[in-house]
């Protein structure tokens, strides 16, 4: 989703390019940001343009250079996702981190630190390992949900275009009402000057948190999940594999017999069914969903869930989401034979 980024910011800066083209950020362009769905024949997913983790995360660096110019916040935000596995937050469900999605994040600061590319940039622009391995220190990069932060307005942005919700001019309209402001505890946050366009953003960000909750996203990343565990299991892949591009954990899938038939059986999956009770035959699971939505702030009014009431019960409703039903595929669309 390389298209949004003379969006974020007219031109890449220098130290944010050369960051970029370090072995470890070079691998994101092989680590999908849709985690491992856009594999499989699921109409839901059919025709997503190519998005990857390196797309997002040059365009998080741009988006809080954009609006800090610091140069310790905006690397920060570029590096964020260096540590993300190969198929993303599968492995997060891979490791019963689901909800959180936050179980791979603990490398970020070892493999900044073991990079000798990153660690003589670093040193080169002034910075150390610790200003930029937790972006989680700099609000325009990252906050709490569901507030608007770099972070959730790239993915938000990119997906809106890699799904097809919205085109570039409506993009521009969104990017171009914000502005920094202050939260409710005097951070800063981005947030909109109008309130019509925070409204119509917010809206079509729900449009997105739909997808991220589809019986056929929450299946597709359990199946994975579980088919990643059983190649770690049996020693065809290791930990470390998925540390690697999702290209080269395809290529040991497919070089094991066992581990090839599920793979292709799991991008032969079309149709997800729901059901009450969990049937006998099939591929089943009753799975919830991390309930990603954003919250965004208006500038001098406050926060869009306390000014629209139409936006706020779409919310809600959101929020009420029922995970309690089985979703799974049938014995004939299940079976492991080719």
């Amino acid at each position: 989703m390389t298209e949004n980024w003379s969006l974020y910011h007219p031109e890449i800066p220098e130290f944010l390019r050369r960051l970029a083209e370090t072995p470890p950020m070079a691998r994101l362009r092989q680590v999908g940001m849709n985690c491992g769905c856009e594999y499989t024949s699921f109409p839901h997913f059919a025709g997503w343009a190519p998005y990857s983790r390196f797309d997002h995360s040059v365009g998080v660096g741009l988006i809080v250079w954009h609006f800090t110019g610091d140069l310790r916040q905006s690397a920060a935000g570029l590096l964020h996702d260096a540590a993300t596995p190969a198929f993303a937050h599968v492995v997060d469900f891979l490791h019963g981190d689901h909800l959180h999605q936050e179980s791979t994040e603990a490398r970020t600061a070892e493999l900044i630190e073991t990079s000798p590319e990153l660690q003589a940039l670093l040193k080169e622009y002034g910075l150390t390992t610790e200003d930029v391995a937790d972006y989680h220190r700099y609000p325009i990069a990252d906050n709490d949900s569901p507030q608007l932060s770099a972070d959730r307005l790239e993915y938000t942005l990119g997906d809106l275009r890699c799904y097809g919700f919205a085109g570039a001019d409506a993009l521009r309209v969104f990017y171009e009402d914000l502005t920094v402001w202050r939260d409710e505890s005097g951070r800063p946050e981005l947030a909109f000057r109008t309130r019509e366009t925070a409204c119509a953003f917010t809206e079509a960000s729900l449009q997105t948190a739909q997808v991220y909750v589809a019986d056929e996203d929450r299946f597709a990343m359990q199946a994975l999940a579980d088919l990643l565990r059983d190649a770690v299991n049996r020693q065809v892949l290791t930990e470390d594999d998925l540390y690697r591009t999702e290209s080269f954990v395809i290529q040991k899938l497919e070089a094991d017999p066992a581990s090839a038939r599920r793979w292709r059986r799991f991008r032969r999956f079309c149709r997800v069914e729901r059901s009450a009770e969990r049937p006998e035959n099939g591929l089943w699971f009753r799975i919830p969903a991390k309930l990603r939505y954003i919250d965004p702030l208006v500038a001098g009014l406050g926060r869009v869930s306390r000014l629209d009431a139409g936006v706020r019960q779409a919310q809600e409703a959101f929020l009420a989401t029922d995970f309690a039903c089985w979703i799974g595929v049938p014995e004939e669309t299940a079976g492991e034979n080719d």
